[in-house]
């Protein structure tokens, strides 16, 4: 079954490029565009695509709150988002990520990297540009508060061993493959430590690691 998109992006010329690599996939559907902020809210209400990627700056509303009425901690029931942009700045990273993205991406990422976003957010994994992942980290860290929130439930040896890969940026059969268990294995614990952590996607379990000092930048 193909992966149904919603493109969102101000710029038309980047627009139909994004449409083009998109569609130019045999298991990936471009379900619907949109020029500006209201219209991509609009669309991802009416159709509920698997993946709604949206470029940061639009008119109307910008992609970071687009991302957080569809996504963000008070939505029921979040859709995935990827983020992409041309400017390459900290504030919109964090805000991307904090809203509820699944993803952040440059535009100059190529086709490959964009398509590999698209479908690790469908999956429920999530994907951060790598030449902007290093230094995110590290401001994760910075941030981190003084007294760490620890979960109510202590985490297991593996969940630690899990929550640390995932924290790096692993994907599911990544992580099954370098702890040597099945993908299912992976997926109940991803479940577990969404639980026990009280979050909703991979991206708030790697931030939540960061935040509480559990997993350090490098």
């Amino acid at each position: 079954m193909s992966v149904r998109v919603v493109v969102a992006d101000d710029q038309d010329l980047v627009r139909a490029g994004l449409v083009m690599i998109l569609g130019a996939q045999p298991d990936i559907e471009v379900v619907g565009e949109a020029a500006d902020g209201l219209a991509a809210l609009d669309l991802a209400t009416r159709l509920r695509p698997d993946v709604l990627l949206v470029d940061i700056r639009m008119p109307g509303l910008d992609g970071v709150e687009v991302t957080r009425r569809v996504a963000g901690p008070d939505v029921p029931d979040p859709m995935a988002v990827v983020v992409i942009t041309t400017f390459d700045l900290d504030e919109y990273v964090l805000g991307a990520l904090r809203a509820g993205a699944r993803g952040f991406l440059l535009k100059d990422a190529g086709p490959a990297l964009l398509v590999q976003a698209i479908h690790a957010a469908a999956n429920g994994d999530a994907l951060i540009a790598p030449n902007v992942t290093g230094r995110l980290l590290a401001i994760f860290a910075d941030q981190a508060p003084a007294t760490p929130v620890q979960p109510v439930d202590p985490l297991t040896e593996r969940e630690e061993e899990v929550l640390a890969l995932v924290a790096r940026g692993r994907t599911n059969a990544e992580i099954a493959a370098e702890l040597f268990v099945g993908l299912s294995t992976i997926k109940y614990h991803v479940a577990s430590l969404m639980a026990k952590l009280g979050v909703r996607n991979r991206v708030e379990i790697a931030m939540w690691a960061y935040d509480t000092r559990r997993v350090r930048a490098r």
